[in-house]
């Protein structure tokens, strides 16, 4: 169990999140910038302990028939402008890329290791007709083209419980993978706003694709390279990735961040 003084720190983490993200001001402000500092000071405190939980044995291949599913997650609680709960990724689990349309989001490791893999979005988004002079391996059908996003390659980073929290923005770092490696993981989650389809906040999953002239270079791209524009292919929910769903076992956090619901 918690000790008394850490049983709120996630209850003052949804606190802060609901005053950061409630009015969700432009994010080049000093208000904004100030309040997500705070949030990413309360988050980096957090630790599995504070939760209730501790590292798992692994369940079996992460994708072995009858063995659960690869990914679960943990719902804390959630509001209008955001939701928190927690993923555990079997050993070897891969949340595959996707995006956070018009989202904010912070990722904190409770446990084990994670690679994530992020790319930009470009503000001024390209279309499917500003790829028709590239050559892509394999080749597109022409339908696939329209569900074409140029992006550009930001950073791939191993993140532990020692790491800080990995930041997204709706524009940095928006579209990323998360595998957990050399073991089961858990990471604590923060998107704000939530996903809401009717609001156009709907997650849409993609693959990298190899451009001809430099498929055979791919793997020796320096850094200079890897911040070149990518281009992704929107597809389907992969048919190997499913998400399951536990109970939350740490201490109480009301909906809207306050201790009694009050403000």
């Amino acid at each position: 169990m918690p000790r008394g003084d850490m049983a709120s720190l996630i209850q003052k983490i949804a606190r802060q999140a609901r005053t950061t993200f409630r009015a969700l001001p432009p994010v080049d402000s000093a208000a904004f910038q100030d309040d997500l500092a705070k949030l990413h000071k309360l988050v980096e405190k957090i630790r599995a302990e504070d939760l209730n939980l501790g590292p798992r044995r692994n369940c079996g291949p992460p994708l072995g028939a009858h063995q659960g599913p690869p990914v679960t997650y943990m719902h804390i609680c959630e509001t209008d402008c955001f939701s928190m709960g927690v993923f555990l990724l079997q050993s070897g689990a891969c949340i595959p890329l996707h995006d956070h349309p018009g989202m904010h989001g912070l990722l904190k490791v409770l446990y084990g290791q994670v690679t994530v893999k992020c790319f930009d979005k470009e503000e001024a988004a390209a279309d499917g007709a500003e790829a028709d002079g590239v050559q892509f391996n394999p080749p597109l059908l022409q339908c696939q083209r329209a569900a074409l996003r140029r992006s550009l390659r930001r950073s791939s980073s191993v993140l532990s419980e020692a790491s800080g929290p990995c930041a997204l923005t709706p524009v940095q770092g928006n579209v990323h993978q998360i595998e957990a490696r050399d073991g089961p993981a858990a990471f604590l989650d923060i998107l704000a706003p939530p996903y809401d389809p009717d609001e156009g906040r709907d997650c849409h999953y993609f693959k990298v694709l190899q451009v001809s002239e430099n498929a055979g270079n791919a793997s020796r791209a320096s850094p200079q390279q890897q911040q070149q524009p990518v281009w992704l292919l929107e597809v389907p929910q992969p048919a190997d990735f499913w998400c399951g769903g536990e109970p939350y076992p740490g201490p109480k956090v009301s909906p809207d961040g306050t201790a009694d619901g009050r403000e």
